[in-house]
């Protein structure tokens, strides 16, 4: 027996999907301890957005590192931190004209979401969160509270009070306006549903399979927030830091929300760090409210400084856009070659989901991809969506070749 399964804890899961040793990564690629060489697909479920190991930022950690720079600091101010956030309103918040207050939270998603839920109930004085079907904000136990997922959410130890889903654009098979349901539910008096501090949403839903809020699906959520005085979470953990195309994946809509979530890609290079993105007249925490012990990474720091030269102009975008129409060219071909699979495809910038009717098959897919020196994880209901999400900086050539890996896993699982 390993040391893995002798030591480690039954609750891991992508070693069990992955089963090799990994032990050094560039770029698209991932290698293992025999020497094999995987494309990847699945980048660190979106924490890896420029890649394993840009140089530009593995050279600046090492320069900052040789000149002893201070590495923790709980919120105390520091050069590096202060670097991180000039860039960033100079970068990313100003020419979007956007107005926020950094909050630092403690290291994952899941950290930002509890503030963000946390904030939201102290500024309005109201308890109830209406949360989405099939969206994903974690799994501590606030973060648990509107995630959907009945896999995670277990009767045991979640408390389902003070949440109220509603249905996502699109639940009902297009036949249904939502978004008339929820406006109808909060003008309602007598719909059982108190009216909530917040709305958090999704505007991909990643984990749930790779679903898309229609633009002006997002406006009206936006207009109903206004209307009823309701703050609008935007959870961007895992779509957010360039995936969809844009820094933010609200921009196509145009809409601004009260509150973002910034974790995974935010420090550029898998570093953990994650952020609350607050309007300020909303940032009415009393000092030390919200506390954390690692909420102060400078390392990260130092890494997200350098990964926003990636958007000081509109050539990474631009990228973005050119590889999403050859990704969706290719899986459409892919659908045209197995008439009998029932697959269907859905996705913007580089993140995109193809789902088959036949049960089981996504599961095979993956495995047989994995054999073949392809990684790519699952999501959706059941896990039955192939989940694509290569680097942002992914060469053509490697994401034609992860591609037609892709086809031939699906020969395989069909086979």
């Amino acid at each position: 027996m390993n040391v893995f399964d002798r030591r480690e804890s039954e609750v891991r899961s992508y070693s069990r999907a992955f089963p090799a040793v990994f032990q050094k990564a560039k770029g698209s690629f991932l290698y293992d301890t025999e020497g094999r060489k995987y494309i990847d697909f699945f980048c660190g479920a979106g924490a890896l957005n420029y890649g394993h190991n840009p140089w530009e930022m593995v050279k600046a950690v090492q320069d900052y590192l040789a000149e002893d720079g201070i590495i923790h600091s709980l919120d105390m101010s520091t050069s590096a931190k202060r670097r991180f956030l000039e860039r960033f309103e100079a970068v990313v918040l100003q020419p979007r004209g956007l107005d926020y207050k950094v909050q630092f939270t403690g290291p994952t998603g899941a950290n930002a979401v509890e503030a963000a839920l946390k904030l939201a109930r102290k500024v309005t004085k109201r308890a109830n969160v209406i949360a989405f079907t099939e969206g994903y904000h974690g799994v501590s136990l606030g973060a648990l509270s509107v995630t959907a997922n009945s896999f995670y959410r277990n009767e045991e130890f979640v408390n389902r009070l003070n949440v109220s889903f509603m249905p996502y654009d699109g639940y009902l098979d297009g036949k249904v306006d939502t978004m008339r349901f929820l406006e109808k539910v909060l003008a309602d008096e007598s719909s059982g549903i108190d009216l909530p501090a917040a709305i958090i949403v999704e505007t991909v839903q990643a984990e749930g399979g790779v679903n898309i809020a229609g633009i002006e699906w997002l406006q009206r959520l936006e207009s109903l927030c206004r209307r009823f005085d309701i703050l609008l979470i935007v959870d961007d953990v895992q779509v957010g830091c360039g995936r969809t195309g844009s820094f933010f994946s609200f921009e196509r809509s145009g809409i601004c929300p009260d509150i973002v979530l910034l974790s995974k890609s935010i420090s550029g290079m898998g570093l953990p760090m994650s952020l609350v993105l607050i309007k300020p007249e909303f940032d009415q925490w009393k000092p030390g409210e919200h506390s954390g012990t690692f909420r102060g990474n400078n390392l990260a720091f130092i890494t997200a400084t350098e990964a926003l030269r990636h958007w000081e102009n509109n050539d990474l975008s631009e990228a973005i856009s050119r590889k999403s129409e050859f990704l969706a060219t290719k899986l459409e071909c892919i659908r045209q070659a197995f008439p009998n699979a029932g697959v269907q495809i859905r996705g913007l910038g580089l993140i995109f989901g193809l789902q088959s009717s036949i049960d089981g098959l996504a599961k095979r897919a993956s495995l047989a991809a994995f054999d073949k020196g392809l990684i790519i994880e699952r999501c959706g209901p059941g896990g039955n969506v192939l989940k694509f999400l290569p680097p942002l900086v992914i060469e053509d050539d490697v994401l034609e070749e992860g591609l037609e890996l892709v086809k031939q896993s699906f020969e395989a699982a069909l086979a």
